[in-house]
């Protein structure tokens, strides 16, 4: 059985760039069918957060077609530590969204770490919506981002813009400033890239298409 690493935010709030702080969290579509889809596939998935935190949901997410399954997912409710894993134990790691990566994961350098590993090891590496933010984390000593020159889908500009939220530094732009090439698709469409080892989901409604992309390279 293949076994992949979930790693869900543990932020609560996102400072925004008015100062201001902002409740957010994972983004439940995301978290949710993504976790049925890599499961219902026979994929093995273990959910962690930075310090083993229980994750808060963004409250925005809940709009009555996930707030059970929310309840019901056990793993929300026990984290692994995310600083106490090891990419040679996984044969996959996928990041989910929501706005609470720009928070925390875009920084965390436990996460950073991992995602090197599994990069240098030809192992897959995937990220959803605003999960690639976690993928800023990822720049070597030397000061090099692991995934420059990739091509990748991330939540775009303009659906920050239609969303309305005044986020404190545009994910899309600063993957672009350390190198990566970005593959947007129209607002809010399905939008799913692959580039070798790495895979990338624009929005939400890219969930179940990333999960089955990632579900598919993995068989």
């Amino acid at each position: 059985m293949k076994k992949l690493l979930m790693v869900v935010t543990g932020a609560d709030s996102l400072t925004l760039a008015d100062g201001s702080s902002h409740p957010t969290g994972y983004w439940a579509e995301e978290v949710v069918e993504s976790v049925r889809v890599l499961r219902e596939a026979g994929i093995e998935v273990t959910l962690a957060t930075p310090g083993g935190v229980v994750p808060t949901v963004d409250k925005a997410s809940l709009d009555g077609r996930f707030d059970d399954a929310v309840t019901s997912l056990e793993d929300l409710r026990a984290p692994a530590v995310l600083s106490g894993l090891k990419a040679a134990d996984f044969d996959a790691i996928y990041l989910p969204g929501g706005h609470g990566p720009m928070a925390d994961l875009a920084s965390d350098t436990s996460l950073g770490t991992l995602l090197a590993d599994f990069h240098d090891n030809g192992k897959l590496v995937a990220a959803l919506c605003h999960g690639p933010a976690g993928l800023l984390s990822a720049v070597r000593a030397d000061g090099t981002f692991v995934f420059a020159g990739k091509e990748m889908a991330v939540f775009s500009d303009e659906e920050e813009r239609q969303g309305g939220l005044n986020v404190p530094y545009s994910v899309a732009g600063r993957l672009t400033e350390l190198g990566a090439r970005l593959s947007t698709g129209e607002p809010w469409s399905s939008t799913v890239v692959v580039d070798g080892n790495l895979v990338t989901g624009q929005n939400p409604q890219s969930s179940v298409a990333t999960a089955e992309r990632v579900a598919a390279l993995l068989a």
